[in-house]
Protein backbone atom coordinates (compact mmCIF):
# COMPACT_ATOMS: atom_id res chain seq x y z
CA UNK A 1 0.00 0.00 0.00
CA UNK A 2 1.44 3.90 -0.89
CA UNK A 3 1.35 5.83 1.91
CA UNK A 4 -0.50 9.24 2.07
CA UNK A 5 1.36 11.77 0.32
CA UNK A 6 0.38 13.89 3.29
CA UNK A 7 2.38 12.91 5.68
CA UNK A 8 5.60 12.40 4.87
CA UNK A 9 8.89 12.95 7.46
CA UNK A 10 11.42 13.07 4.66
CA UNK A 11 8.99 15.96 3.09
CA UNK A 12 8.84 17.58 6.50
CA UNK A 13 12.90 17.67 6.97
CA UNK A 14 13.49 19.05 3.76
CA UNK A 15 10.99 21.48 3.89
CA UNK A 16 12.54 22.97 6.64
CA UNK A 17 15.69 22.82 5.05
CA UNK A 18 14.38 24.51 2.16
CA UNK A 19 12.94 27.38 4.16
CA UNK A 20 16.14 28.27 6.40
CA UNK A 21 18.07 28.63 2.77
CA UNK A 22 14.76 30.98 1.14
CA UNK A 23 15.01 32.95 3.93
CA UNK A 24 18.65 34.14 3.96
CA UNK A 25 17.11 35.73 1.07
CA UNK A 26 14.40 37.61 2.99
CA UNK A 27 14.37 41.24 3.88
CA UNK A 28 11.80 44.26 5.68
CA UNK A 29 9.09 43.35 8.34
CA UNK A 30 6.22 41.34 7.33
CA UNK A 31 3.20 43.19 7.43
CA UNK A 32 4.61 46.70 7.71
CA UNK A 33 2.05 49.57 6.97
CA UNK A 34 1.42 50.36 3.54
CA UNK A 35 2.80 53.82 2.76
CA UNK A 36 -0.89 56.01 2.20
CA UNK A 37 -2.49 54.99 -1.32
CA UNK A 38 -0.99 52.16 -1.80
CA UNK A 39 -2.59 48.85 -2.61
CA UNK A 40 -2.77 46.13 0.09
CA UNK A 41 -0.07 42.87 -0.31
CA UNK A 42 -2.14 39.69 0.15
CA UNK A 43 -0.88 36.23 0.09
CA UNK A 44 -3.48 33.36 0.27
CA UNK A 45 -2.88 29.31 -0.68
CA UNK A 46 -4.57 28.83 -3.39
CA UNK A 47 -6.08 30.14 -6.97
CA UNK A 48 -9.71 30.69 -6.11
CA UNK A 49 -8.97 32.85 -2.85
CA UNK A 50 -7.32 35.40 -5.44
CA UNK A 51 -10.73 35.66 -6.72
CA UNK A 52 -12.32 36.22 -3.75
CA UNK A 53 -9.92 38.50 -2.65
CA UNK A 54 -10.15 40.89 -5.79
CA UNK A 55 -13.83 40.67 -5.21
CA UNK A 56 -13.59 42.23 -2.22
CA UNK A 57 -10.84 44.37 -2.44
CA UNK A 58 -10.66 45.23 -5.85
CA UNK A 59 -7.97 47.64 -7.06
CA UNK A 60 -7.20 47.83 -3.30
CA UNK A 61 -5.17 44.83 -2.50
CA UNK A 62 -2.57 43.08 -4.59
CA UNK A 63 -2.85 38.99 -4.30
CA UNK A 64 -0.23 36.30 -4.46
CA UNK A 65 -1.07 32.85 -4.91
CA UNK A 66 1.65 29.92 -3.33
CA UNK A 67 0.21 27.35 -5.11
CA UNK A 68 0.09 28.16 -8.75
CA UNK A 69 -2.53 26.78 -11.28
CA UNK A 70 -1.84 23.32 -11.87
CA UNK A 71 0.59 22.60 -9.09
CA UNK A 72 -1.14 20.01 -5.94
CA UNK A 73 -1.87 21.74 -2.55
CA UNK A 74 -1.25 19.36 -1.03
CA UNK A 75 2.12 18.67 -1.86
CA UNK A 76 3.15 22.16 -2.80
CA UNK A 77 6.68 23.56 -1.76
CA UNK A 78 7.21 27.09 -2.14
CA UNK A 79 9.62 28.61 -4.19
CA UNK A 80 12.29 31.17 -2.62
CA UNK A 81 10.92 34.14 -4.47
CA UNK A 82 7.12 33.14 -2.52
CA UNK A 83 9.22 33.66 0.39
CA UNK A 84 10.65 36.63 0.06
CA UNK A 85 7.31 37.74 -1.35
CA UNK A 86 6.30 36.78 2.12
CA UNK A 87 8.36 39.22 3.56
CA UNK A 88 6.34 42.07 2.12
CA UNK A 89 2.64 40.97 2.62
CA UNK A 90 0.28 42.26 4.69
CA UNK A 91 -1.47 39.44 5.75
CA UNK A 92 -1.35 35.79 4.54
CA UNK A 93 -4.93 34.35 4.34
CA UNK A 94 -5.33 30.10 5.31
CA UNK A 95 -7.85 28.00 4.13
CA UNK A 96 -6.72 24.64 5.58
CA UNK A 97 -5.24 22.81 2.41
CA UNK A 98 -1.99 20.40 2.69
CA UNK A 99 0.62 22.08 2.20
CA UNK A 100 -0.26 24.75 5.01
CA UNK A 101 0.40 22.24 7.47
CA UNK A 102 3.69 21.70 6.71
CA UNK A 103 4.91 25.63 6.11
CA UNK A 104 2.89 27.85 8.10
CA UNK A 105 4.75 27.37 11.16
CA UNK A 106 7.76 28.17 9.66
CA UNK A 107 6.36 30.78 7.64
CA UNK A 108 5.02 32.65 11.15
CA UNK A 109 8.04 32.52 12.80
CA UNK A 110 10.41 33.78 9.75
CA UNK A 111 7.55 36.83 9.72
CA UNK A 112 6.81 37.28 13.16
CA UNK A 113 4.97 39.98 12.12
CA UNK A 114 2.48 38.70 9.41
CA UNK A 115 -0.93 38.69 10.16
CA UNK A 116 -1.96 35.27 9.56
CA UNK A 117 -6.13 35.01 9.36
CA UNK A 118 -8.09 31.93 9.08
CA UNK A 119 -10.80 32.33 6.73
CA UNK A 120 -11.77 28.91 7.54
CA UNK A 121 -12.43 29.44 11.26
CA UNK A 122 -16.12 28.52 11.94
CA UNK A 123 -16.76 26.21 9.61
CA UNK A 124 -17.55 22.30 10.28
CA UNK A 125 -14.80 20.54 8.47
CA UNK A 126 -15.74 17.24 6.78
CA UNK A 127 -13.68 14.37 7.35
CA UNK A 128 -12.06 12.35 4.77
CA UNK A 129 -11.50 8.68 5.56
CA UNK A 130 -9.13 6.54 3.67
CA UNK A 131 -10.70 3.07 3.06
CA UNK A 132 -9.07 -0.85 3.77
CA UNK A 133 -9.70 -3.42 0.92
CA UNK A 134 -7.54 -6.42 1.79
CA UNK A 135 -6.41 -7.66 5.06
CA UNK A 136 -3.02 -6.46 4.73
CA UNK A 137 -4.55 -2.68 4.80
CA UNK A 138 -6.88 -3.41 7.20
CA UNK A 139 -4.24 -4.90 9.99
CA UNK A 140 -2.58 -1.33 9.49
CA UNK A 141 -3.75 0.94 11.73
CA UNK A 142 -6.54 3.68 11.55
CA UNK A 143 -4.51 7.05 11.32
CA UNK A 144 -5.47 8.25 7.73
CA UNK A 145 -9.05 10.15 8.76
CA UNK A 146 -8.17 13.65 7.14
CA UNK A 147 -10.53 16.64 7.29
CA UNK A 148 -11.46 17.48 4.19
CA UNK A 149 -10.00 21.12 2.70
CA UNK A 150 -11.90 21.65 -0.10
CA UNK A 151 -14.59 24.32 1.59
CA UNK A 152 -14.39 26.32 -1.43
CA UNK A 153 -16.50 24.35 -3.83
CA UNK A 154 -19.54 25.30 -1.27
CA UNK A 155 -21.28 28.71 -2.13
CA UNK A 156 -22.79 28.89 1.33
CA UNK A 157 -18.62 28.35 2.63
CA UNK A 158 -17.66 30.64 0.08
CA UNK A 159 -20.17 33.32 1.65
CA UNK A 160 -18.27 32.72 5.43
CA UNK A 161 -15.06 33.13 3.91
CA UNK A 162 -15.59 35.95 2.11
CA UNK A 163 -16.66 38.15 5.00
CA UNK A 164 -13.32 36.68 6.85
CA UNK A 165 -11.68 38.93 4.06
CA UNK A 166 -13.86 41.56 4.31
CA UNK A 167 -12.71 41.89 8.36
CA UNK A 168 -9.17 41.44 7.70
CA UNK A 169 -8.90 44.27 4.89
CA UNK A 170 -11.20 46.71 7.02
CA UNK A 171 -8.90 46.11 9.66
CA UNK A 172 -6.03 46.51 7.59
CA UNK A 173 -6.97 49.66 5.14
CA UNK A 174 -10.04 50.93 7.91
CA UNK A 175 -10.16 54.35 5.51
CA UNK A 176 -11.67 51.91 2.70
CA UNK A 177 -13.91 49.85 4.89
CA UNK A 178 -16.91 51.09 3.22
CA UNK A 179 -15.76 49.77 -0.38
CA UNK A 180 -14.89 46.47 0.83
CA UNK A 181 -18.22 46.80 2.56
CA UNK A 182 -20.08 47.31 -0.67
CA UNK A 183 -18.01 44.68 -2.99
CA UNK A 184 -18.83 42.07 -0.06
CA UNK A 185 -22.10 42.77 -0.47
CA UNK A 186 -22.09 42.36 -4.07
CA UNK A 187 -20.34 39.19 -4.25
CA UNK A 188 -22.83 38.06 -1.60
CA UNK A 189 -25.52 38.71 -3.91
CA UNK A 190 -23.47 36.59 -6.54
CA UNK A 191 -22.94 33.72 -3.96
CA UNK A 192 -26.89 33.52 -3.40
CA UNK A 193 -27.73 33.68 -7.31
CA UNK A 194 -25.39 30.80 -7.87
CA UNK A 195 -26.72 28.85 -5.74
CA UNK A 196 -29.73 28.87 -6.84
CA UNK A 197 -28.81 28.04 -10.03
CA UNK A 198 -26.80 24.90 -8.74
CA UNK A 199 -30.45 23.80 -7.04
CA UNK A 200 -32.12 24.37 -10.09
CA UNK A 201 -29.71 22.75 -12.37
CA UNK A 202 -29.44 19.61 -9.64
CA UNK A 203 -33.21 19.67 -9.55
CA UNK A 204 -34.94 16.47 -10.47
CA UNK A 205 -31.39 14.39 -11.38
CA UNK A 206 -32.57 10.85 -11.22
CA UNK A 207 -29.07 9.58 -10.13
CA UNK A 208 -27.94 11.64 -6.77
CA UNK A 209 -24.45 9.70 -6.52
CA UNK A 210 -21.26 10.08 -8.64
CA UNK A 211 -17.97 8.79 -9.08
CA UNK A 212 -14.89 11.00 -8.55
CA UNK A 213 -10.81 10.31 -8.47
CA UNK A 214 -9.80 12.62 -5.84
CA UNK A 215 -12.56 13.59 -3.27
CA UNK A 216 -12.63 17.82 -3.71
CA UNK A 217 -16.65 17.82 -4.09
CA UNK A 218 -17.83 16.70 -0.41
CA UNK A 219 -19.03 19.72 0.24
CA UNK A 220 -20.89 20.44 -2.76
CA UNK A 221 -22.18 16.91 -2.54
CA UNK A 222 -23.24 18.08 1.08
CA UNK A 223 -24.67 21.38 -0.02
CA UNK A 224 -26.94 19.49 -2.81
CA UNK A 225 -27.80 16.34 -1.81
CA UNK A 226 -25.42 14.23 -3.68
CA UNK A 227 -22.92 11.54 -2.88
CA UNK A 228 -19.31 11.56 -3.20
CA UNK A 229 -17.94 7.98 -3.74
CA UNK A 230 -13.75 8.35 -4.00
CA UNK A 231 -11.28 6.17 -5.60
CA UNK A 232 -8.44 7.90 -3.74
CA UNK A 233 -8.67 9.55 -0.67
CA UNK A 234 -6.04 10.36 1.74
CA UNK A 235 -3.11 10.63 -0.95
CA UNK A 236 -3.21 6.87 -1.42
CA UNK A 237 -3.33 5.70 -4.93
CA UNK A 238 -6.31 2.78 -4.81
CA UNK A 239 -5.21 -0.96 -4.72
CA UNK A 240 -6.71 -3.54 -7.38
CA UNK A 241 -9.18 -4.06 -5.01
CA UNK A 242 -10.24 -0.78 -4.28
CA UNK A 243 -10.79 -0.13 -8.14
CA UNK A 244 -12.60 -3.21 -8.02
CA UNK A 245 -14.81 -2.34 -5.48
CA UNK A 246 -15.73 1.13 -7.48
CA UNK A 247 -16.29 -0.20 -10.45
CA UNK A 248 -18.82 -3.24 -8.56
CA UNK A 249 -20.96 0.15 -7.23
CA UNK A 250 -20.82 1.99 -10.16
CA UNK A 251 -22.61 -0.95 -12.00
CA UNK A 252 -24.94 -1.09 -8.92
CA UNK A 253 -25.75 2.34 -9.46
CA UNK A 254 -25.32 2.21 -13.51
CA UNK A 255 -22.82 5.01 -13.49
CA UNK A 256 -21.28 5.74 -16.98
CA UNK A 257 -19.39 9.15 -16.03
CA UNK A 258 -15.87 9.00 -13.72
CA UNK A 259 -14.92 12.51 -12.95
CA UNK A 260 -11.45 13.36 -12.52
CA UNK A 261 -9.33 16.76 -12.13
CA UNK A 262 -6.34 18.15 -14.57
CA UNK A 263 -4.04 18.42 -11.32
CA UNK A 264 -4.25 14.52 -10.80
CA UNK A 265 -3.33 11.55 -13.37
CA UNK A 266 -6.47 10.05 -14.78
CA UNK A 267 -4.89 6.71 -15.44
CA UNK A 268 -7.67 4.95 -11.89
CA UNK A 269 -10.41 6.74 -13.46
CA UNK A 270 -9.70 5.64 -17.22
CA UNK A 271 -9.73 2.03 -16.03
CA UNK A 272 -12.56 2.18 -14.60
CA UNK A 273 -14.28 4.10 -17.33
CA UNK A 274 -13.54 1.28 -19.48
CA UNK A 275 -14.74 -1.04 -17.58
CA UNK A 276 -18.08 0.20 -17.24
CA UNK A 277 -18.02 1.33 -20.93
CA UNK A 278 -18.28 4.38 -19.59
CA UNK A 279 -16.06 8.17 -20.00
CA UNK A 280 -14.20 10.57 -17.65
CA UNK A 281 -14.96 13.76 -17.23
CA UNK A 282 -12.71 16.44 -15.93
CA UNK A 283 -13.71 18.99 -13.61
CA UNK A 284 -11.36 21.61 -11.69
CA UNK A 285 -11.83 23.00 -8.22
CA UNK A 286 -9.06 24.89 -8.85
CA UNK A 287 -9.84 27.95 -11.52
CA UNK A 288 -9.09 30.94 -11.42
CA UNK A 289 -12.46 32.11 -12.12
CA UNK A 290 -14.25 30.56 -9.31
CA UNK A 291 -18.34 31.78 -9.86
CA UNK A 292 -17.61 30.97 -13.83
CA UNK A 293 -16.17 27.60 -12.90
CA UNK A 294 -19.27 26.70 -10.81
CA UNK A 295 -21.61 27.74 -13.19
CA UNK A 296 -19.96 25.08 -15.35
CA UNK A 297 -19.43 22.49 -13.02
CA UNK A 298 -23.21 22.49 -12.08
CA UNK A 299 -23.94 21.93 -15.27
CA UNK A 300 -21.53 18.95 -15.95
CA UNK A 301 -23.18 17.11 -12.85
CA UNK A 302 -26.30 17.95 -14.34
CA UNK A 303 -24.60 16.23 -17.36
CA UNK A 304 -23.32 13.63 -15.84
CA UNK A 305 -25.84 12.57 -13.10
CA UNK A 306 -29.16 12.55 -15.78
CA UNK A 307 -27.30 10.04 -17.72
Amino acid sequence: MQRSRYRNPFRVVCAALFLSTALLTACGPAGAPQDEGAPLHITVSIVPQEYFVQRIAGERASVTVMVPTGADPHTYEPRPEQMRALARSDAYLQIGVGFEYVWMARIQDANPDLLVVDTAEGIQRLTMEAHSHDEEEEEQEHDEELLDPHIWVSPRLVAVQAQAIYRTLAQLDPEHEGDYRANLEAFLADIDALDAEIRQALEGVANRKFIVFHPAWGYFAADYDLEQIPIEVGGTEPSAAALAEVITEAREHDIRVILAQPEFSTQAAETIAREIGGRVELVSPLAPDWLENMRTVAQTFAEVLGE
